[in-house]
């Protein structure tokens, strides 16, 4: 079981997005927190909420139960109203604040190992910092086992020297727990039921009360305020970035890659500088992704090469080329060994194999078949200010240079549409089509046209 306390509005963020919901290399923090204690096993996970509780509700959906804390009156009381959803069950209970997004499933399990083989009643997470100002003291005693944790202000001068601080993040015996809380008091002077006095009441009673110290100090981090915010998504892209090294993907700079935590690579792809991987991007086998390329929720296939892109919900076949400049806006699907070049426009768009779009144009709302080309500058004019309509070409279709195909529009196979023309009617199955005002040379005229415009200006000089 888990409980994942996430009541608090984060007045510190100075945002109208409730802490909890502020994202993490793409996730909200809560969300990579329930992530978290599901890996780790937890059967069943309660999320306290209270500023923005509907908010947070919609966003988790039915991935947890919900209890509220109608007034923040400290962590011990926010457990309290998971009483009545857990208060009866036997087992271990996981306590994890929703601003601890670095925490991890491995260290989770290991401190739930370290609580049952001992014994103990409580195991508390903590970690030992270089400058541990301003957090509460871990106190063990000659056997190991944790005496008290000590508030900063509250240190002597030889606890002061203690390096080893609370995280916050506890697992507890469920009815222990529960007991213990119902004898918290507010007898402090913010007025609040702390759940660090779960620990006092737990040693008065002779209880073992265990500490597991994580060795990656960056699972202590609980974000309250931007900066906090930044580091740790620093900290989550090193760990995503890791991973997918380790996993065969060449990064070929880490530290300006951006990669969201849902995001797959398959192995022997190249990731170039600036490239940004986003949402459920999936990529395959044998890629070149970037330099300067944003992908979102895109599906690329293995052997493909993006280059200065960007590629939003669509998906890129096998062996095909984006860019450099490119944009595919949702909806465009490309088949295999396609060509997409440069400034070249996609959206809501198939393309079957083999055909190619080298440069200058725009392919909206349409269909085109296998091994087609389309021109420089072709258009498909698929909005007429009120509807969008579509476009179809067929296989082995030529579209020329400066191309307007007005949709609803068909171009049948093999059709040969020459460069200039604006076409408004259907052509068929190898037909060739001209839709272009005849040619007129008038001998001389542009001389003519010199001699005006240089007398004109030469009359505004004087």
């Amino acid at each position: 079981m888990a409980i994942v306390l996430a009541a608090g509005q984060g007045k510190r963020m100075k945002s109208k997005l409730y802490k909890v919901l502020h994202p993490v290399c793409g996730k909200p923090m809560v969300g990579h927190v329930l992530d978290t204690v599901k890996e780790a096993e937890s059967e069943r996970t309660v999320v306290v909420v209270g500023h923005g509780a509907e908010m947070v509700k919609a966003r988790l959906g039915d991935a947890a139960e919900f209890v509220l804390q109608e007034k923040q009156l400290g962590t011990g009381h926010a457990v309290q109203q998971a009483e009545a959803l857990l208060g009866s069950e036997d087992g271990i209970t996981i306590v994890i604040c929703g601003d601890t997004p670095l925490v991890q499933a491995s260290t989770l399990r290991s401190m739930l190992e370290l609580h049952e083989s001992s014994g103990a009643a409580a195991t508390i997470m903590s970690a030992s910092f270089e400058d541990p100002t301003g957090y509460g003291r871990i106190i063990r005693g000659e056997d190991g086992t944790v005496q008290r944790i000590v508030e900063h202000k509250d240190c002597s001068a030889e606890e002061l020297l203690v390096r080893e601080i609370n995280t916050g993040t506890y697992c507890f015996d469920n009815r222990k727990l529960f007991d213990s809380l119902s004898r918290v008091t507010n007898q402090n002077a913010q007025g609040e039921y702390y759940l660090t006095d779960v620990i006092g009441l737990l040693r008065e009673a002779g209880e073992v009360v265990q500490g597991y110290c994580t060795a990656d100090i960056a699972e202590a981090i609980g974000v309250n305020d931007r900066v906090a915010l930044a580091e740790a998504e620093r900290y989550m892209r090193e760990r995503i970035n890791r991973k997918h090294l380790l996993n065969g993907v060449t990064i070929i700079d880490p530290s300006n890659t951006y990669i969201e935590a849902s995001v797959k690579i398959g192995s022997d792809t190249v990731l170039y500088p600036g490239t940004v991987l986003r949402g459920t991007t999936v990529i395959g086998e044998d890629c070149v992704i970037g330099p300067a390329s944003e992908l979102t929720d895109a599906v690329v296939h293995n052997g493909v090469s993006i280059k200065y892109s960007v590629v939003a919900e669509s998906e890129v076949g096998e062996d095909s080329t984006v860019g450099p400049y490119a944009n595919l806006r949702p909806g465009s699907k490309l088949g295999r060994g396609c060509k997409i070049g440069d400034f070249v426009e996609l959206k809501n768009a198939t393309l079957d194999d083999g055909s190619k779009v080298s440069h200058l144009s725009y392919v909206g709302d349409a269909k085109v078949g296998k091994e087609v080309n389309i021109g420089c500058g072709a258009i498909t004019v698929n909005y007429d200010g009120f509807n969008k309509a579509l476009t179809e070409i067929g296989d082995n279709a030529f579209i020329g240079s400066n191309v307007n195909l007005i949709a609803p529009v068909k171009i049948g196979d093999g059709a040969y549409v020459v460069a200039g023309s604006t076409v408004t009617q259907d052509v068929p199955e190898g037909d060739l089509a001209i839709a272009r005002e005849r040619q007129v040379n008038k001998p001389g005229y542009a001389d003519k046209i010199r001699a005006r415009a240089k007398a004109k200006k030469e009359r505004s000089q004087k």
